[in-house]
């Protein structure tokens, strides 16, 4: 098996390129800009006695996902796991529709699902095997939280194709499910009102603390074993128990 992790140079990509390559899966680490931290998730991944390959690519551009799928296969061979995990949050409201933010959010959190499962389905559909898992997020589900309207709208999206993928790709013994993630606690919080973020969010969440990226890869590395060889089309939400959400 070998799996291929979109946007996996820090936080939840990373985390789950880590976990993978701990249960001996062989991975490809795709990353964006910020080749530093990739080498840096390769060389730990070396040091821990597993496999893995740093890959630059836009993965909301086609023709780089191709180029990006054929560098992976001349590495390890056909990728058998893909994580979609590759995203971005632009914050907004009604008020501050921002058309460039949203074609960027759309290109990155939505396009990128779909060019690199049509660029993974080929050879899992050969093989009659292969694990897809998307990404999403609690936003989709319509938590109480500001300034994420026009990003919600991308994970549903996300959550839709999901089951229209499991639909599509199911017949050839292709699994396609996702992983929705509550507020987890990555270096992307503000050093200068982390304490407060994490007292805040922990509060909104029954087990009364924020996930980390462990959290989430831990439920990935659960949907791409065997031991979920008959779950396909599902949302598993990872949050701690949220309690904000709109519609109840």
């Amino acid at each position: 098996m070998i799996a291929l992790v979109t946007g996996a140079s820090r936080g939840i990509g990373r985390a789950i390129a880590l976990r993978l390559a701990c249960d001996g899966i062989p991975v490809v680490i795709n990353y964006l800009n910020n080749q530093k931290a990739a080498e840096s998730a390769v060389e730990e991944i070396g040091n821990a006695g597993g496999r893995a390959c740093a890959i630059q690519a836009d993965t909301g551009d086609p023709d780089q996902v191709n180029q990006l799928f054929q560098q992976a296969e001349n590495r390890f061979g056909p990728i058998d796991i893909l994580v979609n995990n590759a995203g971005i949050l632009h914050r907004g409201n009604i008020d501050s529709y921002d058309p460039v933010a949203m074609s960027a959010m759309l290109k990155t959190n939505l396009d990128s699902v779909i060019h690199c499962t049509r660029a993974a389905a080929p050879n899992m559909r050969k093989n009659r095997d292969g694990r897809i898992v998307n990404i999403s997020s609690i936003a989709a589900h319509g938590t109480a939280a500001a300034g994420t309207t026009w990003y919600a709208p991308t994970k549903a999206a996300v959550e839709s194709l999901t089951r229209r993928f499991a639909l599509e790709l199911g017949p050839a013994g292709i699994r396609v499910n996702a992983v929705a993630p509550g507020f987890i606690l990555t270096d992307m919080v503000d050093p200068a009102n982390r304490e407060e973020v994490v007292k805040t969010m922990a509060a909104k969440a029954v087990l009364g603390r924020c996930g980390t990226p462990e959290d989430i890869a831990g439920a990935v590395a659960f949907l791409v074993s065997d031991q979920a060889r008959f779950i396909t089309g599902q949302i598993l939400t990872v949050d701690g128990g949220r309690t904000d959400f709109l519609s109840h």
